[in-house]
């Protein structure tokens, strides 16, 4: 019997995928758990819309990723941090506060966890962060770090 996974199988498969199971394994196990239903024509037909409907959504978030990435190429976030005698910072700058300095800067939001210090920025100056705005999509953002005054 051909069967449409609802839910990841350990020993079938995916979810999403179309498998060809023992007759009484689907009638006892896989049916009455809701863990997939029959293979027949209705139910092709709507897999095969919903993986259209999840592609074009993917294309979509993937596109709209790309804009918001070159967007936020162009802007620049002002971060001021303290600073000691002879310039020396008390400190370093973290992705939680260039995160709130981009929103309440640009009117953007950007999640802390997506922004990647490859190290701590602890002086001052003009330092390009990479956040990952998607899996596919990498974008720079210029951040300028400054003393508080």
């Amino acid at each position: 019997m051909k069967v449409i996974l609802l839910e990841d199988v350990k020993s079938l498969g995916k979810k999403g995928q179309v498998v060809d199971i023992n007759d009484g394994y689907a009638r006892n196990y896989v049916l009455p758990k809701k863990l997939g239903i029959e293979a027949n024509n209705k139910n092709l037909n709507d897999l095969k819309l919903k993986n259209a409907n999840d592609e074009k959504i993917a294309r979509e978030q993937l596109e709209a990723a790309k804009v918001f990435a070159a967007e936020m190429e162009k802007d620049e976030v002002v971060v001021s941090i303290k600073a000691g005698e002879g310039g020396r910072t008390f400190g370093s700058v973290s992705s939680k506060e260039i995160a709130t300095a981009y929103k309440e800067q640009c009117g953007k939001e950007i999640d802390k966890k997506k922004i990647q210090l490859t190290e701590a920025i602890k002086n001052f100056g003009v330092y390009e962060v990479s956040v990952k705005v998607h899996p596919k999509v990498t974008g720079k953002l210029k951040v300028k770090v400054t003393e508080l005054k």
